[in-house]
């Protein structure tokens, strides 16, 4: 077959008038080579940066100067003071995959470090006017090698400090089809900042320096490799705000108990409050390198799902750190992804650790980093006789309910919360009324003398918002939606305490399915009964559906199976079945919630307040808005000009 293609390909070159030897298999030069290899690897300025950066982070370098002219296209420099790079290797440095990094497979599939490819230097090289010049600690002078559009010059001494310097002038200067499609200057600019920013995320024990046509354009300070988890360099990065709003997360799980090795997930992400119209600060490190995973990413929005404002994108930074041998990091050219050898268990695991920080949110509980002393904001223990200390009050004593009023339960049926009526009515009609059911969640004890987060109401608002005064100012609550947050967090325990139960299909139906999504319904049966779905193969590219869960079987049942068979596919895991549900239960609790101009009594607000305390994920609403606000007492001060 083979052989009748080449005589076909021979003709139809006969029939253009071509030569014969223009179809001839024969061997490209190094130098093409490269070219080819740049389109890969190099995309723009931010791409040599990249590369060139990340190869002084593996020489050991504790600082990097990076000098850049006309958003990198004329010039960029990057000095480091690295391990540097011995005379009679600096040729080889440039040739295509010599790489000091790996030797072997073992090597590649545990490797550690940024680069390993040895394709960055000679691409870089093939395509600009390059010149790379190195000393090591202990030499009494450097060299330095020139490269003219990948024609290599000769080694030449030269004097110069410790570590390696890297120059790329006119990038792309032969490659005028590459250089049309870059960008103006400002928009190339930002490309490099913003990769610098994730690198300084990653890296706060590295000084990074940078100017821009000679003139300082940022810095961001070295030291302390603990520095990010004490909040300086998320300050130097995302700024302030995000910092008072960061939530951190450090937990880890065995992969295996055979293998002994763990999973971490730490970092930071952000409270829903604090939320973004893009997704411009979503960061995910694996192993310390910076990439993009859409399973990661579809794990995170889905542990935000139920507390972000519809439309918004969650903030975070966050670091995964697995076996080396469970992921591999050659997949991508420009390594901006990876591959998991388990991507369920990294969804799964990423998903839990998240939903249980974001359960945290309740309303009162502090959180983020002060950006003026860099310390974590102190926990509430909310269980714990005497864990809220009221502190001095400038201005006068809290005014304090008896506390036999406000430690009173909240009464439900008064404030709509039927419950119990819902969870037995469930039970009733899907033969679970005899179902354990789950303890009754305790309001938090508060010692005489103590002031709980967040407060005690004072006075109601045009029937729509409590006013509570705390130790050091006031809180507003809309009433409404922290009342609906309760209720929906309590129908979720109520329906988890029976589980999802199958509904069988008095007549099986047929769904026309790729043979890919068939093979997953067959291999993922198990998993399928678990959601509610009862499920067989009918054929190559067919399924009977013969059971469905019996919450939501009103519903768009078809187009709700094809999204659970969609997300097994590519995720491995799927959340859209907890999800159809949890939207049924949060618009029940909607319409259970206590109702605007609805005049409740002292003793029902602070039994309202109390619940918020106790209830997870108060902080929003069901549909993620906010549902409370705290004005200190300085603030206050400051609209009437107070001690000015």
């Amino acid at each position: 077959m083979a052989v009748g293609l080449s005589s076909s390909l021979t003709q139809a070159g006969r029939e253009r008038g071509d030569r014969d030897d223009d179809v001839t298999i024969r061997q490209l030069p190094d130098t093409l080579i490269n070219q080819i290899a740049a389109g890969e690897v190099i995309e723009r300025p931010a791409s040599v940066v990249k590369e060139l950066v990340e190869n002084a982070i593996d020489a050991g370098a504790n600082r990097i100067d990076i000098d850049l002219e006309d958003g990198g296209v004329r010039l960029i420099r990057i000095r480091d003071d690295g391990g540097g790079i011995p005379p009679e290797e600096l040729p080889l440095a440039i040739q295509r995959h010599a790489t000091s990094k790996i030797a072997s497979l073992d090597d590649l599939e545990a490797v550690a470090t940024l680069g390993f490819r040895g394709e960055a230097l000679p691409s870089i090289a093939s395509v600009s006017r390059f010149s790379i010049a190195s000393r090591q600690g202990d030499d009494s002078r450097g060299t330095v090698l020139q490269v003219e559009g990948g024609r290599i010059g000769e080694v030449a001494p030269k004097q110069l400090p410790p570590g390696t310097t890297v120059e790329v002038r006119d990038l792309f200067f032969n490659v005028p089809a590459r250089r049309k499609f870059l960008r103006a200057e400002r928009t190339e600019l930002g490309h490099i900042e913003e990769w610098l920013r994730q690198l300084a995320l990653a890296r706060p024990d590295v000084e990074l320096r940078v100017t821009h046509n000679g003139k300082p354009l940022r810095r961001y300070k070295g030291g302390d490799s603990g520095a990010l988890f004490s909040g300086d360099r998320l300050g130097e990065t995302l700024g302030d705000e995000f910092l008072a709003n960061a939530l951190q997360v450090d937990h880890e799980t065995p992969v295996s108990t055979d293998s002994g090795s763990i999973m971490r997930l730490r970092g930071w992400i952000a409270r829903p409050a604090y939320s973004r119209a893009s997704a411009d600060q979503q960061y995910l490190y694996v192993n310390g390198r910076a990439v993009r995973d859409r399973s990661v990413a579809h794990a995170v929005k889905q542990a935000y799902a139920d507390v972000l404002f519809h439309g918004r994108q969650p903030a975070y930074v966050l670091f995964l750190d697995v076996d080396p041998r469970r992921v591999d990091v050659n997949v991508h050219p420009a390594k901006h992804e990876v591959r998991f050898r388990d991507s369920r268990a990294i969804h799964e695991f990423v998903y839990r650790t998240l939903s249980a920080a974001l359960a945290e949110t309740r309303a009162g509980v502090p959180a983020g980093v002060d950006p003026k002393t860099g310390e974590l904001a102190p926990s509430m223990a909310m269980s714990s006789p005497g864990a809220m200390s009221p502190s001095a009050t400038p201005g006068g004593a809290v005014i304090r309910p008896d506390a036999a009023q406000w430690n009173r339960p909240m009464p439900q049926t008064g404030l709509g919360l039927r419950v119990e009526e819902a969870r037995a009515a469930y039970g009733a009609l899907y033969g679970a009324s005899t179902a354990p059911q789950p303890a009754a969640r305790p309001l938090p004890e508060v010692a005489d003398g103590d002031v709980p987060p967040l407060g005690y109401a004072v006075a109601q608002l045009h029937g729509i918002y409590i006013l509570s005064e705390t130790v050091d100012g006031l809180i507003v609550v809309d009433m409404h939606a922290a009342h609906e947050r309760i209720g929906y967090e309590k129908l979720k325990s109520a329906h988890d305490s029976i589980g999802l139960r199958m509904q069988p299909l008095l007549v099986p139906q047929a769904i026309a399915v790729s043979e890919r999504e068939a093979e997953t319904a067959e291999r993922e049966a198990d998993t399928l009964a678990s959601l509610g779905f009862e499920v067989t193969r009918s054929g190559p590219q067919a399924l009977a559906l013969r059971g469905v869960p019996a919450l939501l079987a009103d519903g768009e049942i078809e187009a709700l199976f094809r999204d659970v068979i969609a997300d097994l596919v590519e995720h491995g895991a799927s959340r859209r079945v907890a999800g159809a549900r949890d939207e049924l239960l949060a618009t029940m609790a909607c319409h259970g919630a206590v109702r605007a101009n609805r005049r409740l009594s002292l003793p029902e607000m602070n039994a309202l307040l109390r619940e918020m305390e106790a209830t997870e994920r108060s902080g929003q609403c069901n549909h993620g808005r906010p549902t409370w606000a705290k004005f200190t007492l300085g603030e206050i001060d400051r609209w009437f000009l107070r001690g000015r």
